[in-house]
């Protein structure tokens, strides 16, 4: 081999080399790459008066505050008040007569997530509370959930009891059993139906690691998000206090406060006060978040779960694992100890617990602390809420976030509270409990906080945080152009009720909203929202003249809900054959809205073409018609609604083009055009996450718990009275009442049912399907194979072929009266 080639081979080595330390380095970084958190729901207790905290706002408020949220038995937990005794050490007895209890879990929005009255009476309601704040996350992350979109969202949820099926079990009367005590109950639906009822496709997870579970849960919707498994992750925690069984249980163990508050770290601590809440936050890779624009509340940095191993004692923490699982996430996150500024600590308040976490939290981070000189805050939020046992990490998190973003530490114990518990050295370590708020030291150039989890089963986590600096989503601040210098309010819900609610709270949020918002909220509203059957739309220049424009728009007399039938599937567009005028007409509208014209092939010597494909991006099926624009303008769009509607869709010129344009997508939006608004976005304008979320109407939903000794009623009630009742089967029009009536009590309606609309839109589903025909078939002869009864069926041809089969089933249908 001469020279040249010998050089040639060890030339394309050394760019082979350089490839694979680049892929290694890709993939290094990979398994490292930070996680956003871009948006939370939740609901916390906030002390008995009535009012949960239902958003991050509310939340940092009480945080800010002094109060605690603990209350006395709440008066729809009979079980909980009937094994109360004062008295420690009785058998059967639960001597704890207070918790951080939620003032409302019984109220829900079964329709908004069409789901029955029947199910949703029988359902967890924690299952329903995971419902609402998963919306509301997403929501506040700017990310509309179409089912038909079938998103790419993971759900991983925390959650460790599932105590409402329990007024259902009765070993001696198992007639209150039904098909949804099943999913009504079991853990694994909490997960699979939020990812059911929104369509989302990526993994779904509920993990049970006891008080640990919803930070195991976090930890592995991180290790999704890297490893491409889903685009966005919900991770969400959930308890609620519905049984006397584990109260009295972990009352006879001692290992709960008389005073039913968790005394973190404190002298006086005897014990963890429990408490219940739901909580949701909306993952998504950091690049990503900041590609699409998004609000990044945080940074999630690392995570690391491990387990106790051969500890003293199953439940017993193992101080060794405990500081394994932080040195993991500080590695995860490659973050040096002397960095973290703030630990959210496991923290229950136990005298056992509190010192074994202060000593692993010691010997991993005490050494840098010392050496810094600045020392570093602890605190727990459990001596404030509660121990929310399964969502207690979720809670911690969404804490941490908030004081990460807000740049404040608040108080973590109170003057009243006592010394500090004596059995930790405090004076040997540079840890400090605070008794005020303050700001986050300004000495520690990053803000970087921690958070502990500890299972009662020995499942161990731990998060390291950071917060996001920067005024934009992308973390710049930088001046741009405003855009079109007009914007295109949308607000849409299922009911007039809640349309008027949403009206009202976004009009109250204009008159707060700064010019240089402006462009954000009316492009999250537009694009982060779905969009629902009634609808307005107003445009403005300001946030004033929407304001008013949204006030006046929501004073009108009521709309008729955009039905299926009634929407505007595609429309026609006349242009102008003035090429000069058209030009730079076309030219302002793609510089007002650069996402629009992003894409769309360069047409420029064809403006008709670009002005229909900008159409078309917009998801309107488009095509061109003959003659001229009405009222003068370049260009107009005209459509169906019965009767030809036609608005103005460019003015005169290039001056009014942007608001010509989104005047004629307002008139669209409201006769019910599927418009997919995402593109329709300025140079300035990004995802906000304090916009008001969807307002879910309140209707109760409860079983209550039964008496003991009470039985069912009598499973043989099918009197001979009652099949007197029956209609005739050739009576095809009494058949079709009698099926209507069938549906709505195995519903449990409480409204009548709309028979233009389909069995799965009505709540129905394949357990109400077999209850319906079950009983149908209990007094009449059915034919049909369930092919023949397709559930999305409108209502009214659905029980037309239900009549039509029992009238042929039964005899000559020449019988047959009211066909």
């Amino acid at each position: 081999m001469d020279p040249t080639q010998i050089r040639t081979l060890m030339e394309d080595q050394l760019r082979l080399s350089r490839r694979l330390r680049a892929r290694i380095s890709e993939l290094e970084e990979e398994r490292h790459a930070p996680v956003a958190v871009v948006g939370m729901g939740l609901r916390l207790p906030s002390g008995g008066d009535g009012v949960d905290l239902d958003s991050p706002e509310a939340y940092w408020d009480f945080l800010r505050g002094g109060r605690t949220a603990l209350s006395g038995l709440p008066g729809e937990r009979p079980g909980l008040r009937a094994v109360y005794d004062p008295t420690p050490g009785r058998p059967g007895r639960s001597y704890v007569g207070r918790a951080g209890f939620l003032s409302d879990i019984a109220h829900f929005d079964a329709e908004f997530f069409g789901i029955s009255t029947r199910e949703a009476r029988l359902m967890d309601p924690q299952q329903r509370l995971l419902l609402e704040t998963s919306w509301e996350a997403l929501e506040r992350a700017g990310i509309a959930v179409r089912r038909s979109d079938r998103l790419n969202v993971g759900v991983y949820l925390g959650m460790m009891a599932s105590e409402y099926t329990e007024r259902l079990e009765d070993r001696a009367d198992t007639t209150r059993i039904d098909p949804y005590y099943t999913t009504g109950g079991g853990l694994c639906f909490g997960a699979g139906r939020i990812a059911f009822v929104m369509g989302f496709s990526g993994p779904v997870v509920s993990v049970d690691t006891a008080c640990s579970s919803s930070l195991s849960a976090l930890h592995l919707a991180v290790r999704g998000l890297r490893a491409g498994e889903c685009r966005y992750a919900l991770v969400c925690g959930s308890n609620l206090l519905l049984s006397a069984n584990l109260m009295v249980s972990l009352c006879q163990s001692r290992a709960l406060s008389p005073e039913g508050r968790s005394k973190s770290f404190l002298a006086s601590a005897d014990g963890y006060g429990r408490g219940e809440g739901v909580g949701a936050l909306a993952l998504m890779r950091l690049d990503d978040a900041l590609r699409e624009r998004r609000q990044v509340l945080a940074v999630v940095r690392g995570t690391a779960i491990n387990h106790d191993g051969a500890a003293s004692g199953l439940t017993a923490p193992n101080g060794g694992a405990q500081q394994e699982v932080i040195r993991a996430a500080l590695d995860d996150a490659r973050v040096g100890p002397e960095e973290v500024g703030w630990v959210e600590a496991h923290g229950t308040g136990t005298v056992l617990g509190d010192p074994i976490e202060i000593g692993a939290l010691a010997g991993v981070l005490g050494e840098a602390v010392h050496e810094r000189g600045v020392p570093l805050a602890l605190g727990s939020v459990k001596s404030r809420l509660g121990h929310l046992e399964a969502a207690s990490g979720i809670a911690a998190v969404i804490k941490t976030v908030l004081m990460l973003r807000h740049g404040e530490i608040p108080a973590a114990r109170d003057e009243a509270d006592g010394e500090l518990n004596p059995h930790i050295p405090w004076d040997e370590l540079a840890f400090r409990v605070p008794l005020r708020g303050g700001p986050w030291p300004a000495a520690l150039p990053r803000r970087v906080a921690g958070v502990n989890s500890f299972g009662m089963s020995g499942t161990n986590a731990h998060v390291v945080l950071e917060g996001h600096v920067g005024a934009g989503a992308d973390g710049t601040a930088a001046a741009v152009p405003s855009g079109s210098g007009v914007e295109l309010l949308t607000v849409s819900a299922r009911d007039e009720r809640a349309l008027a609610v949403l009206a009202a709270r976004v009009r109250d949020r204009l008159r707060d909203t700064p010019a240089a918002d402006l462009p954000s909220l009316c492009h999250t509203l537009r694009s982060g929202r779905v969009t629902f059957a009634r609808r307005l739309a107003v445009v403005g220049a300001t946030a004033a003249e929407l304001a008013e424009a949204l006030e006046r728009a929501a004073g009108d007399a009521p709309r008729q809900p955009v039905t299926p039938a009634d929407a505007v599937r595609s429309v026609t567009v006349r242009v102008t054959d003035d090429a000069e005028r058209l030009a730079p007409a076309l030219a302002a509208l793609t510089t007002a809205f650069p996402g629009l014209a992003d894409g769309t092939p360069d047409t420029t010597d064809d403006p008709t073409a670009l002005l229909l494909r900008l159409l078309g991006r917009l998801g309107l099926r488009v095509s061109p018609d003959t003659g001229a624009p009405v009222a003068g303008g370049l260009a107009s769009v005209h459509w169906d609604a019965p009767g030809e509607v036609a608005r103005p869709l460019l003015g005169g010129g290039a001056d009014d083009a942007p608001a010509r344009f989104l005047e004629a997508l307002a008139s669209l939006f409201t006769a019910g055009a599927d418009l997919r608004l995402e593109f329709l976005y300025g140079p300035s304008a990004r995802l906000l996450g304090d916009l008001p979320t969807y307002p879910f109407q309140r209707r109760r939903y409860w079983v209550a718990e039964p008496v003991t000794g009470v039985r069912g009623e009598d499973a043989d009630d099918v009197s001979a009275e009652s099949r007197a009742d029956l209609p005739e089967p050739h009576d095809r029009a009494a058949v079709r009442e009698y099926l209507l009536a069938v549906l709505t009590d195995a519903l449990q309606s409480p409204d009548p049912l709309d028979p233009t609309r389909s069995f799965l839109d009505s709540g129905g589903d394949s357990f109400t399907a077999t209850v319906f025909v079950t009983q149908v078939e209990e007094n009449f002869a059915v034919g049909l194979s369930p092919a023949d009864l397709p559930l999305d069926l409108p209502l009214a041809e659905l029980f037309g072929r239900l009549a039509d089969d029992i009238a042929v089933s039964t005899g000559d249908p020449a019988q047959a009266v009211g066909a």
